[in-house]
């Protein structure tokens, strides 16, 4: 990759947004775009990252006591037209599958052959197919609740495609359950909208903000739909979680009912909710800077990178002793209540090579180790949260003591900076002139506007008349101020601002 006079990652973030986006990936070595049209290959470094995910909000499920199951892949269309709402929002983007096998053609090539009686919709959500299995598990009221997880892959047929922000197949987690009472439902939405706030913020250190959609962004025939949004460094917002509450549509279509303590038979409250490997473009345009990524240590595959200088051969012995001894020393430290992820750059490569690869990965911190160092019982310690040339030499012991606090310390950093730059790039405004120019101004200057924050009436024209200029509602945040005021549209009554902004 073509490196200027300053930067690691060309062009700069200021130059080109998107293509800066696809060069941090080259760079980080996390994913490629595949032979398949619109799907990509997740490298190691890429798919660490997505484990580390699953790891942590798989913990956050089992505390609030869902379990994970596994579900086809494969859906029979018929279960698509029960629900028609759902089936018209995801009609455009579905793969179906019509034969069953390969049969060579006069010419050497193949073509398919053994039509399906029906044809199959490769799965690009499973509320119809968890849906039918539901209705065989649930039968008497303490059957329920019922909380269910699935990690998978879904297939939806995008136009066009991003890595990790929109990719015709991706990977994520869908959630599931059912309840007793139509309050059971809600609470069960919004806990689990509450554990996404709390994961995106503790643990990949993006700031969020948690509200209901608007009636025409819900999910495909659910009652409310929540999310949580994140603003990107170009001023844009990026859906990175949702929270549905499906009322009884769902278990209507999917004949979902149970038998209730005074012996009748009602259906069940359902929802569903789900986040996916868009978190890790998330986590890329919220952090990076143009020398790569940079990772909060929460979620780094590696959290700790050793690199030897060694100028000579004939100090090589001791430099690596002196090394083995702090990797073992490392391995009694605790971060986040886990051993701290550390590891030695072994390679041939040379000192500065070494150093920019791991600046480009994102490592929080980095030791590099020479032969002055260990003749004077120190390390030279560079933190990625700061300036490249920003290192500290410090004695070892007291180096290696330090590093849980210095994690800490970095982790609620990179946090303190994306709010700091959100906060700076959203604003209350009140005129439709005022919402305008707030977009119109801050575009000339290399961002996408912010959030803007203003009044709504609640009529559906008044929100799709901004859709011709890319500006929609984010959600209605639930964390408001009780500000009344008039729609910037129509001059009606609103009740409280509403998050407008530009989006993935």
């Amino acid at each position: 990759m073509a490196k200027n006079n300053k930067n690691a990652i060309s062009p700069t973030r200021q130059e080109d947004y998107n293509e800066w986006y696809q060069q941090v990936i080259m760079a980080a070595d996390l994913a490629e775009n595949s032979d398949v049209r619109g799907c990509m290959v997740i490298k190691p470094w890429g798919f660490a990252l997505w484990e580390n995910i699953q790891k942590d909000l798989d913990k956050r499920f089992k505390e609030t006591g869902h379990e994970n199951a596994y579900f086809p892949l494969l859906i029979p269309l018929k279960f698509f037209e029960k629900e028609a709402e759902h089936v018209d929002g995801f009609a455009k983007e579905c793969a179906v599958v019509t034969h069953h096998r390969l049969e060579e053609n006069s010419e050497g090539g193949l073509d398919p052959a053994g039509k399906l009686e029906e044809p199959l919709v490769v799965r690009p959500t499973s509320e119809t197919i968890i849906g039918a299995s539901f209705a065989k598990w649930v039968n008497s009221y303490r059957d329920l609740p019922l909380l269910i997880n699935q990690w998978a892959n879904v297939l939806r047929w995008e136009m066009r495609t991003r890595l990790f922000l929109r990719s015709a197949e991706f990977l994520w987690q869908e959630g599931h359950t059912c309840h007793a009472t139509s309050e059971e439902a809600v609470d069960e939405t919004l806990q689990m909208l509450q554990i996404y706030k709390d994961f995106s913020q503790e643990f990949l250190a993006v700031p969020v903000i948690h509200g209901e959609k608007t009636a025409s962004e819900r999910f495909p025939g659910a009652v409310k739909t929540y999310s949580i949004e994140a603003m990107m460094q170009d001023g844009k917002a990026l859906q990175a979680g949702t929270s549905h509450f499906l009322g009884q549509n769902f278990a209507k279509s999917s004949n979902i009912k149970y038998m209730t303590e005074e012996n009748k038979e009602e259906y069940v409250w359902t929802t569903s909710w789900g986040v996916s490997t868009r978190l890790i473009g998330a986590l890329i345009m919220t952090h990076s800077d143009d020398d790569g990524l940079r990772l909060p240590p929460a979620i780094a595959p590696q959290q700790i990178i050793i690199i030897p200088v060694i100028p000579k051969d004939d100090v090589k012995e001791k430099v690596m002793n002196y090394i083995n001894d702090i990797v073992e020393k490392l391995k009694t430290l605790r971060y986040r209540e886990e051993r701290l992820r550390v590891k030695v750059d072994r390679t041939d490569k040379r000192g500065g090579e070494k150093t920019w690869y791991w600046v480009k990965k994102g490592v929080p911190v980095r030791l590099e180790i020479g032969p002055r160092d260990v003749d004077d019982n120190k390390i030279c310690l560079t933190r990625r949260d700061k300036a490249p040339k920003d290192k500290q030499f410090l004695n070892r012991d007291d180096c290696l003591a330090s590093l849980p606090d210095i994690l800490t310390e970095i982790q609620s950093n990179l946090f303190a900076q994306a709010k700091k730059y959100s906060t700076e790039h959203s604003k209350k405004v009140n005129t439709e002139e005022e919402f305008l120019n707030f977009f119109k101004h801050t575009s000339e200057q290399g961002i996408q506007g912010g959030f803007a924050l203003t009044h709504w009436c609640g009529k559906e024209e008044c929100e799709t008349y901004y859709k011709d200029q890319q500006l929609t509602i984010r959600n209605i945040p639930l964390q408001h101020d009780n500000e009344s005021g008039q729609c910037i549209r129509c001059g009606g009554e609103s009740k409280q601002r509403v998050v407008f902004a530009r989006s993935y």
